[in-house]
């Protein structure tokens, strides 16, 4: 009646069809998610935290919890408004005359509500048996009455029903009628007549009349909450659930139709209880009034402490919840139901139905927004294990599901939807942090692989160009142990890239009983939650570390997402250090170093490669066209402290981007050298390595138009966009060294220090290349030595390792004497063009 007297027939019809859309959409999800495998206590909130994870399962079974609990509370006051409509003292009279006997006033009210929910209290407390029975009950009375109302409206004779109305300094009197089925009547209460709500003086709307008509739809998951209690949830909660909503839209509609045909507009708005006045038998509607809204009532708080005890039962909120576990013998959580009856009873002092009617209808909302939102996470993330029973839906049901409710939300009362929405985000914001990790599974994990293989399908090499360009690493991890800076420093250099940890396992699988890499897998994950690197692990079993590393750089990755560069540390005979030991993510005094890496190598112990295997690691990677950066003493790099030193003088990031091996060919401007300033720029734009200044050192001769060679370079600088200090070096002394050393045998094989082709992926050398000789190379180890102040970090130019294997060794002994004692220092060498100088 209250719908309908102040939406008029046309907008209650709309209401009711949106309503029940909203609703319908919903079931469809509840019903394919309740179907998808076996359903435990919590109900909706037990399929929103299954399928979308503990933190949209938690903050949305808070917000469940205090929807059934507000819902409860809404209930019991209906109820009370409907007892003192029927046994209240009129207003205006002191002393009560025949039933009319009950004091009304707010605190008399809010007594009448307590009674009536500790009534509720004790069925909850015996249990979900007795609950069953009682609203079984409830139901017959229920449907008895019903039938009796929809006689009345044809068996009643057009009678004046009086309406006393309460005002501050008395009441007033007013004439009501039922008119029987008349045309004009119903020609009447067709358009929208919208008025004042007597019971709290407020002028009512079409949303504030729909957020009031929706809580009488909100029964659909009073089944759902009880899953835990029924033998065959899967079976039960779908056809439950679609027969009650049918049945309830039909008679819904069937009344609305009734009502606006027999009974004036002002019966329907000024007297709620109206079906008494035109019943063949009040008294019974009366007794169905009573027993419609206490059913509802106990269904909401039997609901609010079934997700209470599901929430506890999962620990999401660790303490705070743990008073809810406990359970009778019979398993029913009494704990629960105590606090829920208690939350309720707070809300009782708002103290008027409608008051809350927005609060409840926009936690409603919002909670079947969710569950629409889970069942289309589970339908797009299309994993083979959502298999659910029921088949009719889809993702468009969801998706119309979610746009219904979100709209309705905000049409109804902004206010509290943005409110809403706003706990709703700190509730997810506190579980993300806080909240202990699951055993669930998680549905964005789902959605993540199936987004990403789409685009990686996407994701063309074909397309590929150098303005786009960007490093992805692969970096050769021995033990992490004595390599902790060296991942973070490689981390800064990635630039949004891919960067892969590979690491090679000496064993023979033909020889082991099972994989030894899967119990390793953590360990290496661990690390890079530790270490907080964006980094993927590839873990590989190979007869020696150069086949497991073509292994790594032929598979590592994925479509376009593969390594470009490689990433070694240098072989040297410094005794490895214990970095993870000394490093910020395990030396708090909650952190212990629990990963199941082995020690360290003793210094005296053989080493796992040999210096020829490791320069045939560099060659392999040349040859397949991958850049390669060899770090040296990059563990000695505190890159915090670094980073923290005074504004003046800032950190500086030195540059050699000429091949201090080949003096005779002192050039800046081919693809190795761009590459190495790349690197060295990519690393300068790093968040942590900001305010570092690049420092480009720029070698020349006398006599050979230094400035010219300087204002090129500049001009060189600017057209790719790269900010760095040049600074002039003589080098006529270095030089001198090597022109005085005699030239190797011509035809013989190239000497060390050749240079390679221009063109990309050659790997043939001259026969006439220039031998340089130990003192030269320590004389330009000195001159980079020299250079002050003293860098962070140097970038030197990394010579291709000679085409006769033979001479690897004293390639490998020329890189150690060129950068022994320079602390912190990375040697480039790169194949592919990455600079650009168009838009």
């Amino acid at each position: 009646g209250f719908v309908v007297g102040h939406a008029g027939l046309y907008q209650a019809l709309a209401m009711f069809a949106v309503a029940y859309f909203i609703i319908g959409m919903t079931v469809l999800s509840v019903c394919a998610i309740a179907t998808n495998g076996a359903l435990d206590a919590g109900g909706a909130y037990y399929m929103i935290s299954r399928a979308l994870g503990p933190e949209f399962g938690g903050s949305i079974g808070i917000m469940f919890f205090l929807a059934n609990v507000c819902g409860s509370a809404l209930y019991v006051l209906g109820l009370v408004e409907a007892v003192v409509d029927s046994f209240g003292i009129p207003p205006g009279q002191k002393v009560g005359t025949g039933i009319h006997v009950l004091p009304q006033s707010y605190w008399y009210e809010l007594l009448y509500g307590t009674v009536l929910l500790a009534l509720c209290l004790l069925v909850c407390l015996v249990g979900a048996s007795i609950y069953a029975k009682a609203t079984f009950l409830i139901f017959v009375i229920v449907s008895g009455v019903l039938g009796t109302v929809l006689v009345s409206f044809f068996a009643t004779q057009p009678i004046g029903v009086p309406i006393h109305l309460p005002y501050f300094n008395g009441s007033e009197t007013e004439n009501g009628s039922f008119t029987g089925f008349s045309l004009a009547t119903l020609r009447d209460n067709l358009g929208g007549g919208y008025g004042v709500d007597y019971t709290t003086g407020q002028m009512m709307s079409f949303s504030s009349v729909f957020a009031v008509m929706f809580n009488g739809c909100t029964g659909i998951m009073a089944g759902s909450n009880m899953s835990g209690d029924l033998k065959r949830p899967s079976y039960s909660i779908p056809r439950g659930t679609i027969s009650a909503v049918l049945f309830t839209y039909l008679i819904y509609n069937l009344l609305a139709f009734l009502m606006c045909a027999t009974c004036s507009r002002t019966l329907l708005q000024k007297d709620y209880g109206f079906l008494r006045d035109i019943s063949i038998f009040p008294p019974l509607v009366t007794v169905g009034i009573y027993a419609a809204t206490l059913s509802a009532a106990m269904s909401n708080l039997i609901g609010a402490s079934r997700i209470l005890y599901a929430l506890a039962r999962d620990d999401l909120f660790g303490r705070a919840l743990a008073l809810a576990k406990k359970t009778s013998a019979s398993g029913n959580p009494v704990m629960a139901v105590i606090l829920s009856w208690l939350v309720v009873q707070l809300v009782l002092f708002s103290g008027k139905l409608n008051t809350i009617a927005g609060v409840v209808t926009t936690f409603f909302l919002l909670v079947y927004a969710t569950v629409n939102l889970a069942c289309l996470a589970l339908e797009w993330a299309s994993a083979p294990n959502f298999r659910p029973t029921f088949r009719y839906f889809t993702w468009h049901t969801c998706l119309l599901g979610i746009a219904g409710c979100c709209v309705m939300m905000f049409l109804i009362s902004p206010v509290s939807a943005s409110a809403s929405l706003g706990f709703l985000l700190l509730l997810l914001l506190a579980l993300h942090y806080l909240s202990p990790s699951s055993t669930w599974g998680y549905i964005s994990q789902a959605l993540i692989f199936h987004q990403v293989r789409k685009y990686l399908l996407m994701l063309d090499v074909r397309k590929d160009h150098v303005k786009f360009w960007r490093p992805q690493m692969l970096l050769m991890v021995q033990n992490p142990r004595g390599s902790a800076r060296l991942i973070d420093f490689v981390n800064d250099l990635k630039k949004s890239g891919l960067y892969v940890l590979g690491h090679v396992e000496l064993q023979d699988l033909d020889t082991l009983p099972s994989d030894p890499l899967q119990p390793q897998q953590d360990s290496w994950l661990s690390l890079v939650d530790k270490l907080n690197v964006k980094a993927f692990v590839s873990l590989t079993l190979a007869p020696s570390v150069r086949h497991g590393v073509r292994q790594l750089l032929f598979t590592s990755g994925l479509g376009g997402m593969r390594p470009n560069t490689l990433v070694l540390g240098f072989y040297d005979d410094t005794a490895p250090q214990d970095g993870l030991a000394r490093h910020p993510a395990f030396t708090s005094a909650r952190e212990e170093v629990p990963l199941g890496f082995p020690p360290l190598r003793a210094p005296t112990a053989p080493k796992l490669l040999s210096a020829r295997e490791y320069v045939g690691i560099v060659a392999d990677a040349l040859k397949m066209l991958r850049n390669v950066l060899l770090a040296r003493q990059l563990e000695s790099l505190d890159k915090a402290w670094e980073l923290r030193r005074a504004a003046s003088p800032s950190p500086t990031i030195h540059v050699w981007p000429v091949n201090l091996l080949r003096p005779d060919s002192a050039r800046y401007a081919d693809t190795c050298s761009l590459f190495l300033l790349q690197m060295a720029c990519v690393l300068n734009m790093a968040r942590a390595w900001r305010r570092a200044h690049l420092r480009l050192f720029l070698c020349v001769e006398a006599g050979a138009m230094p400035h010219a060679q300087e204002e090129k370079l500049r001009q060189l600088l600017k057209d790719l966009r790269i900010q760095a200090q040049i600074q002039l070096v003589p080098w006529d002394a270095v030089t001198r060294l090597h022109w005085q050393t005699q030239r190797g045998p011509p035809g013989g094989p190239a000497p060390i220090g050749a240079a390679e082709e221009e063109e990309e992926g050659s790997v043939n050398y001259p026969a006439n290349a220039t031998q340089v000789s130990d003192e030269y190379v320590c004389a330009a180890n000195k001159l980079v030595l020299e250079q002050s102040p003293t860098p962070a970090v140097r970038f030197l130019y990394l010579p291709r390792p000679p085409a006769d294997t033979s001479l690897y060794p004293l390639y490998l002994h020329q890189l150690e004497l060129l950068t022994r004692g320079l602390g912190p220092t990375v040697l480039v060498h790169g194949v592919s063009a990455v600079t650009s100088t168009q838009l």
